[in-house]
């Protein structure tokens, strides 16, 4: 595949995160919690912070911190389908990781914060709420090191 078409995915991915917020945002008031199922909730929340909501409450600075941090990996992971365009479980972690990034930094920059909805739980045991963005970089994580395991380079 060619950089356009690992671009078109990202651009899909990002599409679909910033629908899927929008709808839950416009449908739900700043914490306003639907019992899907005994062990999954749709839920509005929002995020200053990172993954797991790691340093939400760290006074706002966080927020230019990761959108830097976004671009600069973003810029990166162009970068890096550029260079392996032919490695097509490769660049498709990076695709998904790409558009889950800009999905989010969309997020940072419009709003200051990040919009979750995705809360899953067991009990009273409640994983953080994500959102679509999240599960692309997380599952584009995961394609890289399936990658890593599977295109083992070979030892001189």
């Amino acid at each position: 595949m060619t950089l356009p078409k690992w671009l078109c995915l990202s651009a899909l991915i990002i599409l679909l995160d910033q629908l899927s917020k929008a709808s839950v945002s416009n449908h739900f008031v700043y914490g306003q919690s639907l019992v899907i199922t005994r062990f999954f909730n749709l839920l509005l929340a929002h995020n200053q912070g990172a993954a797991f909501s790691f340093l939400n409450d760290a006074g706002g600075w966080q927020r230019w911190m990761f959108s830097v941090i976004a671009v600069v990996a973003s810029a990166w992971i162009i970068w890096l389908l550029r260079k392996h365009g032919e490695q097509k479980l490769f660049c498709f972690g990076l695709a998904m990781i790409l558009g889950g990034a800009l999905g989010n930094l969309i997020d940072r920059v419009a709003y200051g914060y990040v919009v979750d909805f995705l809360l899953f739980h067991w009990n009273e045991h409640y994983f953080p709420a994500f959102n679509l963005a999240d599960s692309s970089i997380t599952c584009g994580a995961g394609l890289l090191l399936w990658d890593g395991f599977v295109n083992k380079p070979e030892k001189a």
